[in-house]
């Protein structure tokens, strides 16, 4: 925040439309009296949007992490804006919650207000407003995707509120896995069938090479005539099978194989102590006696 001496000079010089950079001079001060800065967090994601000949489709997985545990298989990482706009969270799952939900309301506000349908973009904005008044402290990395009356959209929306408005986009820790695939299959004329395999390809590929990223493939395909949210529509990483049963009691080993070798005594040494070293030290531990005794013996 500002000082009011600062803020004040700000105003007086007349620069009020330009950028300023008098926080800097305060974070060196927090910085330099010991005060540490968030460091970054590590998403355990893998989220996925394209646009296709006939509206747009997003993809996320479905487990959630609490650092290497995984807290929860089937978490749902879609999550509903309005009827035509739609939105994948990656980050700290309790602030892409909040953020949706929040905007969600707004835009259902809105909505009513105008009696119209909500622009694309009018989305996309309340998002971008509020991740860049926290400059990056909500972890919330989102692809939005829907369809209004100017097309098919996907915003990639960065937690610091930056923008990227590409036909296809992935974020998450299985970014460059699920981009890959991407960049090599999509292409402007997909149909819908081959816009979710596309989906399918590039979860899958995030799932494999990411831990944080596993379970199920949850799709949200939206075109003009509304939304279908498809939930667990695909399982990425089917769990093994035992190969052997293992009927083992509690409070014992099994024990799978013995072998006995023989040992083969090649030399033998005994070492015994030398009569001299005995009576040194016999006389030494008489020697400790007397003087302890000497100790506690009473003054005269």
């Amino acid at each position: 925040m500002l000082d009011e001496t600062a803020t004040s000079s700000v105003e007086n010089s007349g620069l009020r439309g330009t950028f300023n950079f008098v926080n800097a001079k305060r974070n060196a001060e927090l910085l330099a009296n010991g005060f540490r800065a968030p460091l970054a967090v590590r998403t355990g994601t893998s989220i996925v949007g394209i646009i296709f000949d006939d509206g747009v489709i997003l993809g996320a997985d479905t487990r959630a992490t609490e650092g290497p545990i995984v807290s929860d298989k089937n978490c749902s990482k879609i999550h509903r804006l309005q009827e035509h706009i739609f939105c994948c969270g990656a980050g700290t799952a309790a602030d892409t919650e909040q953020m949706t939900l929040v905007t969600s309301a707004e835009l259902d506000l809105q909505e009513l207000n105008t009696n119209r349908q909500v622009p694309v973009i009018c989305a996309s904005m309340l998002l971008r407003r509020t991740l860049f008044r926290y400059q990056g402290h909500i972890s919330a990395a989102l692809v939005m995707g829907g369809v209004d009356k100017y097309g098919p959209h996907i915003n990639c929306i960065h937690p610091c509120g930056s923008i990227d408005k590409i036909p296809y986009a992935a974020m998450g820790s299985g970014t460059l896995a699920a981009m890959s695939v991407l960049e090599h299959g999509w292409q402007p004329t997909l149909d819908l069938e081959q816009g979710k395999q596309l989906v399918r390809e590039a979860i899958t590929a995030g799932v494999l090479n990411d831990l944080g990223s596993g379970s199920n493939i949850d799709l949200c395909v939206i075109t003009r005539n509304g939304a279908d949210h498809l939930r667990t529509e695909t399982v990425a990483s089917e769990r093994g099978e035992r190969l052997a049963k293992y009927a083992i009691l509690p409070n014992t080993t099994l024990v799978k194989s013995i072998s006995v070798q023989d040992i083969h005594i090649v030399e033998e040494r005994i070492y015994r102590p030398s009569i001299s070293s005995f009576h040194t030290t016999s006389q030494q531990s008489r020697l400790d006696s007397s003087m302890d005794s000497d100790e506690h013996s009473p003054d005269t």
